[in-house]
């Protein structure tokens, strides 16, 4: 075998070239990470099949393995195809959409690093023609949130052959999606989920993008009980190794081997570490409730600076004081002092927030109105399912703010000035107003004990980020003992052998 190299895709730092790649989702696979994929695949195969060939990093490994296998490969871009690797004898390469006109035919190996293309940048027709594809193959839809990288396992793992072989590196929200329970248990129940791997932080295979990758190794073949959960802790040949072993190598100091229940890894996550006693009785939605902030749908029309506000002479009863994001605050507590300081920086703090009839607007604020619908505002997706308009979403005042997608720096925040939050904060809502019973649930979330139990109800991010939707974080397990420090009262809990 040539020497490992750890090639790694140059990402732009220009925005317009980075939404580029986003829009189309190439982001390529190092050679550490294709070569145990596709050694993984190739035993016992005459024929590796990807259906997202890109530039053609699996080939690559192909011909750094010296298999005898053939490739076949396939890719809607055509300049990509136009790689020079592509010019070999064993190679017969395609311009090929896999979701609208796969090929026709079963493969025993399949691999592919699937283009990453979240829901909200897929058109309405290709996510009906989605909707088809899943209903066929599994038999029902699943949640439109789920990005096209999903589709692309679905409609890989309806090509897999008897006993074929499957390695996937696809985003931990493959997982930890609102989709994820459908989808894996339609997987368990028809294939065998041999392996998961994971990546430490140190080890990301795509250290520039947001996103926390997973390797799925699936058989079709009879589903078994258990499954290898594994995680990389150093960038290396390790997996190599491990692959090319038959998973029988254990002494390598850079890779964790669990041999793990497969009910209890999805029940707690496949991106998660196991965790299989009771965290604690206790959950967030035992002391607080938790909403997601206002979506405006037109940020810069309806979120504006005090500057702003002055200068279009709009009435400023209509505007509420509003935060944005989290990295705006410097301490955990939202004070008058760090919204003079974002209003002197010309960070915006205003929301507009109509909530009476058209015809007792002012005449400034009906201009305004006028000019954001000049600029079509009012057709935008979000927007136009409201009437009026212009008049966004209402929330009370939280008690606490907390983080949509926490980096280095997650928490709660404690909201004494009584700001309204983004779609990027959550609202939480405490069951008690009283003072005492804020400042001691405050404390509590914040602290480290708490914080570390995030992982067991959030996305997972590059990074170290964590995303928590609101429906997830009302399960973050509350430790037993801050309960019984601070004596909060709850109805009585019923204990149970789940996770929460």
């Amino acid at each position: 075998m040539n020497e490992l190299k750890v090639n790694q895709q140059i990402i732009p730092t220009n925005w317009n070239e980075r939404e580029k790649l986003r829009n189309k989702g190439q982001f390529w696979s190092p050679d550490w990470i294709t070569l145990p994929m596709v050694e993984y695949v190739s035993r016992n195969s005459d024929l590796i099949f990807d259906p997202a060939s890109g530039t053609g990093a699996f080939l690559q490994a192909l011909l750094m393995l010296n298999k005898s296998c053939k490739y076949y490969g396939i890719d809607i871009d055509e300049n990509v195809l136009k790689s020079i690797i592509y010019n070999n004898p064993i190679c017969e390469i395609e311009k090929r959409d896999f979701i609208k006109n796969p090929p026709t035919r079963k493969f025993k190996s399949i691999v592919a690093n699937p283009p990453y293309i979240r829901h909200h940048r897929i058109d309405e027709p290709t996510k009906k023609l989605l909707r088809q594809l899943t209903m066929k193959i599994i038999g029902s839809t699943i949640d439109g949130r789920a990005g096209y990288h999903i589709y692309f396992l679905i409609q890989a793992l309806n090509l897999l052959d008897d006993n074929g072989r499957l390695a996937f590196i696809m985003p931990a929200d493959t997982c930890e999606g609102v989709f994820a329970n459908k989808l894996w248990n339609w997987i368990s129940k028809n294939y065998n989920l041999e392996g998961v791997i994971t990546f430490s932080e140190n080890a990301a295979p795509f250290p520039e993008i947001d996103t926390n990758a997973i390797i799925f190794l699936i058989r079709k073949q009879k589903p078994q009980a258990n499954l290898l959960w594994i995680k990389v802790n150093e960038v290396g040949d390790e997996l190599l190794k491990l692959i090319q072993s038959d998973f029988e190598l254990t002494d390598l100091p850079n890779i964790e081997i669990i041999n793990r229940d497969l009910s209890e890894a999805l029940q707690i996550g496949l991106s998660r570490p196991p965790h299989t006693e009771i965290i604690s009785p206790y959950k967030l939605s035992d002391f607080a409730t938790v909403m997601r902030g206002i979506a405006t749908g037109a940020t810069e029309f309806f979120f504006l600076t005090n500057k702003q506000i002055e200068k279009l002479k709009l009435p400023k009863e209509y505007f509420r004081l509003t935060l944005g994001r989290t990295r705006d605050i410097e301490n955990d507590i939202i004070t008058e002092k760090e919204i003079i300081e974002l209003d002197r920086k010309g960070r915006p703090t205003m929301l507009l927030y109509i909530d009476k009839p058209e015809n007792n607007l002012p005449k400034n604020l009906l201009d305004y109105i006028k000019e954001g619908e000049r600029l079509e505002l009012n057709q935008r997706a979000l927007i136009k399912s409201r009437n009026p308009w212009y008049k966004t979403e209402k929330r009370e005042v939280p008690e606490m703010l907390f983080a949509y997608l926490g980096r280095r720096n997650t928490r709660f925040v404690k909201n004494e000035i009584g700001v309204l939050p983004l779609h990027t904060l959550h609202c939480v809502y405490t069951k008690s107003k009283n003072k005492d019973y804020i400042n001691n649930l405050w404390t509590v979330l914040n602290h480290p004990e708490t914080l570390e139990n995030l992982k067991y109800v959030s996305k997972s991010y590059g990074s170290g980020s964590l995303k928590a939707e609101p429906q997830n974080l009302k399960n973050l397990p509350i430790p037993e003992k801050f309960v019984k420090k601070y004596n909060f009262k709850i109805e009585k809990k019923i204990l149970s052998n789940t996770l929460f």
